[in-house]
């Protein structure tokens, strides 16, 4: 039987790159979009001379042509972080309209599955805890966090007009706080911040007070749910993330254990509009997915600090 093949735009980024190296060692054909404004080659090194392997160097929010067969088109792209999103407002807020409608129009002409990555900011700071993906969201259009929230918001009603209107089989995956292996060390989010910082010796920078909670999933979980969500049934939005909350001082310490630091924590003032509360009601992707995680946080964080120490 041929190998089926998998487009995924954002390719070259953290997730993106797992999910690269994942399905190609899953027997399949890999397609990697990117215009490396945040992804990089070096997530891509250890497999761009895989013969199942293409890399295309494109910005999707531009038309998208790529000849042959299609099977599934994954679309990964995005500007995450929000050092990312709040230094490119524009290119995040056209990733996750014109990329998503580029990549849905694909898609639709290579008759593929389609599956949007999309995000737990789209539940904005939640009035519901854990947050099911029945709720409705709690998000600030205008406010500085409005252009990736309203991005992947508008992404999704799209998604879902191509699988009304055209039948075509397209799925959403929510994902919440994801870390691990080839995070950038400036990548801005939380997780390779403290272990950038304490690694080097500097002061760990905490927003508001560190009350502020976070569920946190590891890579490899993630990329799991993810792949079983692509050859699933399942076309309205599904979240993936771990359900245990952690407080940002909780996490604190944890890292600073880890690696074995003195570092200092400093506090700032809270950024506009951060989110108090992020976890995720995982219920749906346990019954029709049969997934839950299963890398502990302390577990992950050894393997992500060994990767940033190397």
């Amino acid at each position: 039987m041929p190998k089926q093949t998998v487009l995924i735009t954002g390719g070259a980024g953290f997730i993106g790159s797992h999910l690269c190296q994942k399905l190609l060692s899953s027997n399949y054909k890999v397609i990697c979009l990117d215009n490396f404004i945040t992804g990089s080659r070096d997530n891509l090194e250890s497999f761009l001379q895989d013969k199942n392997f293409r890399l295309e160097v494109c910005n999707v929010s531009n038309y998208i042509n790529i000849p042959g067969k299609i099977d599934y088109v994954l679309h990964c792209a995005s500007l995450a972080s929000p050092k990312d999103y709040l230094d490119f407002p524009i290119q995040t807020l056209k990733v996750g309209s014109l990329g998503a409608h580029n990549a849905l129009g694909l898609a639709k002409k290579k008759r593929a599955v389609f599956l949007l990555f999309s995000t737990s900011e789209v539940y904005g700071d939640p009035l519901e805890h854990p947050q099911k993906e029945s709720y409705w969201g709690h998000v600030n259009p205008v406010g500085v966090r409005g252009c990736y929230d309203e991005s992947k918001r508008f992404a999704e009603a799209l998604t879902m007009a191509y699988h009304r209107v055209h039948k075509l089989d397209t799925k959403i995956v929510r994902i919440f706080n994801t870390y691990g292996p080839r995070m950038r060390h400036n990548d801005g989010r939380v997780v390779p911040n403290f272990i950038d910082q304490a690694l080097k010796g500097k002061a760990l920078t905490v927003y508001g007070k560190g009350r502020q909670t976070r569920s946190f999933c590891y890579i490899d979980d993630l990329v799991e749910g993810i792949l079983r969500l692509m050859v699933s049934n399942q076309n309205l939005p599904i979240n993936l993330g771990n359900p245990h909350e952690f407080s940002i001082m909780q996490l604190v310490k944890l890292v600073l254990k880890l690696t074995d630091s003195e570092s200092k924590v400093v506090f700032r003032k809270l950024p506009q509009d951060d989110p108090q509360q992020r976890q995720p009601d995982i219920t749906k992707a346990k019954k029709l997915l049969a997934w839950e995680p299963i890398v502990s946080l302390e577990t992950g964080l050894e393997r992500t600090i060994s990767w940033f120490r190397r």
